[in-house]
């Protein structure tokens, strides 16, 4: 997800049109892979046999989860478009990292996870190295007047994190043969807020969808639906503590490893050190 993006950075479109096209091609997954028959509930509704007070309190759980998740990932993306004007780039998407923070007081505080005392040198070394990588560079801390909004930046812990956090919000108080309709469920309700974003912003500044962008949102699309999706699986046969670090601090390494051969992008001291805290933190958490 994170290369396509940054493939289609410069465009000149509508800023929501990839998004839109991102969200729309989720939502059409989530209808075609939703398991039929026993395994899960048709698109349709509820069947006859479902009817009963576990399955529409399942249903309720479902849509309440799958709305507010979808909510929280359009306000993960909004608030970190609006971040990265006033903190820049670097300590926006270092912040969105650190949102794994929320889910896992989620997990302590609500659904009684505890953490193993090996687990805690692979947290504290995701965390210091999510930080370290931010300020690689003289850019990182020069934002506009050497002013950071730190309001900004708590919002795309939250929203960012929160988002992230329903997953498991759901793995422990939903039911697994409804994960079908729960995403569904989630990227329709994020390609409907995004289409009201979408139309607000040609509104003002008159800009239009381009259609290799909306393409490219197919080509995110793809993997964002498969990386929620497994997410919530892993989440079933793996602890918090352990999905989340690994999630997060994982895909930063992949996209690292592929962006400086194919990009050209050259990391600095920071970073690399910043990278091999996170591979020592991969090994502690999964010990």
């Amino acid at each position: 997800m994170a290369l396509i993006l940054k493939i289609f950075r410069n465009q000149n479109g509508n800023r929501y049109g990839i998004l839109l096209g991102n969200y729309l091609t989720c939502t059409v997954l989530a209808g075609i892979l939703m398991p039929k028959g026993e395994a899960g509930l048709p698109v349709g509704g509820l069947t006859a046999g479902s009817l009963t007070a576990g399955s529409l309190t399942a249903g309720g759980i479902t849509w309440l989860c799958g709305i507010c998740a979808g909510i929280l990932f359009v306000a993960g993306l909004v608030s970190m478009q609006g971040s990265v004007g006033k903190n820049g780039a670097i300590l926006t998407s270092a912040f969105s990292k650190l949102g794994l923070i929320v889910p896992l007081l989620v997990s302590v505080l609500f659904f009684g996870e505890r953490v193993r005392m090996i687990q805690i040198p692979g947290i504290i070394l995701v965390l210091a190295a999510f930080l370290l990588i931010s300020f690689d560079s003289e850019k990182a801390p020069a934002v506009k007047g050497g002013k950071v909004y730190p309001l900004l930046l708590l919002a795309v812990l939250v929203f960012c994190g929160g988002g992230d956090a329903m997953a498991k919000v759901f793995e422990e108080t939903g039911q697994r043969a409804w994960d079908g309709m729960y995403f569904l469920i989630l990227f329709a309700a994020a390609a409907c807020l995004t289409l009201v974003l979408l139309l607000a912003e040609k509104k003002r500044s008159g800009k239009k969808v381009i259609g290799k962008e909306f393409a490219a949102g197919f080509l995110v699309g793809i993997p964002n639906y498969f990386s929620s999706s497994l997410l919530l699986k892993a989440l079933t046969g793996l602890p918090a503590f352990v999905v989340y670090p690994c999630f997060s601090a994982g895909t930063l390494l992949l996209v690292t490893l592929i962006a400086v051969p194919v990009f050209k992008e050259r990391p600095g001291v920071k970073t690399w050190t910043g990278l091999a805290c996170i591979t020592a933190a991969l090994i502690l958490l999964n010990i």
